[in-house]
């Protein structure tokens, strides 16, 4: 398996070139520089540093435009926004790949009511399930959009399923035929976890419209807070009048001298995502190898940071969750308990010492307390932590082991 990992982290290594290469490119392009970092207050009009932040970022999305905002409080703010902005009554929204993340079922109308869902605003919505193996079931995905569909929701990370998340070949896949079916019908692409991981994104391969946070992989762990959207200029703005309002969309929202670390971030983004993909490798190695099911195998392509490992108890989740958070760098010495978190079903644990709250892409684990005890390792600055703090973790999960 060591030669296993040595051969991943050179592809890995190639892999973050590749797209560093793509990011400096559009620095380039767009001529970046020190007047770029100043920001300004207030409505935020004529911000020079965030109007060419969304055209850089545009740039290596492979996007018409983007809209990269502090004012989006997460990834599912700006995934709400975008289909907000450009769902209307009477629309239909098909989730393409089964059940989306938690935290949308509220914001699609699933579950919860009175709080102004996608479904008490007349939009309807079906879902493609998944086939038993938890893959993409492209033969009902072939007769599945119909023209009363507006939107198609692809989620590309796994979220707290036990599924393989979507590749970026089969999102183009998805978009060819959901064209197919219906030409004017948008393919939308929750991004979260998975910018930088393979080589193109969403947009490279003719998905419509994006979304994502900056607290994960496009943030490269400096960006403060804010989420974005990339796609098609008409789409984009539409999202950009949800955040703010018709009539002012994009133009609006101060960046209060925050200009710097969103740049920064995102240069450094390749690679610290780089550096979560192979902390992801080692850990679905070291409790492969204690017996335990993972998703995906250590042997698996990747397209997301996400490492699911299945403990199957409440006790082993919360013991690998104080096993990460005593090795973090931020409040190591706070004993982690589950607790009810707005927008998820259950009681959640979580494990995140780091140094922007929420941030999962610096080293932090969590799950949802419920069968059959799934827990999930996501991000990490440098592999020397990952290594140290799945270490602890592993032990801990031994310890009951042995205890048992």
């Amino acid at each position: 398996m060591n030669d296993f990992l040595s051969l991943s982290f050179k592809q890995i290594d190639d892999r973050v070139r590749h797209n560093l290469e793509r990011t400096l490119l559009a620095f380039r392009e767009h001529r970046v520089g020190a007047r770029h970092f100043a920001g300004v207050s207030g409505y935020g009009h004529d911000d020079l540093g965030r109007e060419v932040l969304d055209r850089v970022f545009a740039r290596v999305m492979g996007a018409e435009a983007a809209a990269v905002r502090l004012q989006f409080v997460s990834g599912t703010h700006a995934i709400a926004c975008a289909l907000f902005g450009i769902l209307r009554p009477g629309d239909e929204l098909l989730a393409a790949v089964g059940a989306p993340y938690d935290t949308l079922e509220e914001v699609i109308g699933l579950r919860g009511k009175g709080q102004g869902s996608l479904a008490e605003f007349g939009v309807s919505y079906r879902q493609v399930e998944l086939t038993a193996e938890g893959g993409v079931d492209w033969d009902k995905l072939a007769t599945a959009v119909g023209p009363q569909t507006r939107v198609v929701h692809i989620q590309r990370s796994c979220g707290y399923d036990w599924r393989p998340s979507v590749a970026i070949a089969e999102i183009e896949r998805i978009v060819r035929m959901v064209k197919a079916q219906n030409p004017a019908a948008i393919c939308f692409v929750d991004n979260c976890y998975g910018e930088f991981v393979e080589e193109r994104e969403p947009c490279h391969v003719g998905a419509d419209l994006i979304a994502g946070s900056l607290i994960k992989n496009p943030g490269g762990t400096l960006a403060p807070a804010g989420g974005y959207v990339a796609g098609r200029a008409d789409l984009v703005e539409k999202a950009a009048c949800r955040l703010t309002a018709p009539g002012i969309g994009s133009a609006g929202g101060a960046t209060f001298d925050r200009n710097r670390l969103l740049f920064q971030g995102l240069f450094m983004a390749p690679q610290v995502v780089g550096e979560a993909v192979k902390i992801a490798h080692l850990a679905a190695s070291t409790f492969a190898e204690m017996g335990y099911p993972v998703a995906p195998a250590p042997t698996a392509a990747r397209t997301d940071v996400i490492q699911a490992i299945q403990l199957g108890t409440a006790e082993k989740v919360q013991a690998f969750c104080r096993a990460i958070q005593s090795r973090s760098p931020i409040d190591s010495y706070l004993d982690p308990v589950p607790d009810r978190i707005p927008g998820y079903a259950d009681a959640v644990m979580m494990a995140g010492g780091t140094f922007i709250e929420g941030s999962t892409l610096e080293l932090s684990a969590d799950g949802p307390l419920r069968s059959p005890y799934n827990v999930y390792l996501q991000g990490g600055t440098h592999l020397s932590h990952g290594a140290i703090a799945i270490e602890a973790a592993a032990e801990a999960v031994r310890a009951l082991n042995r205890a048992d």
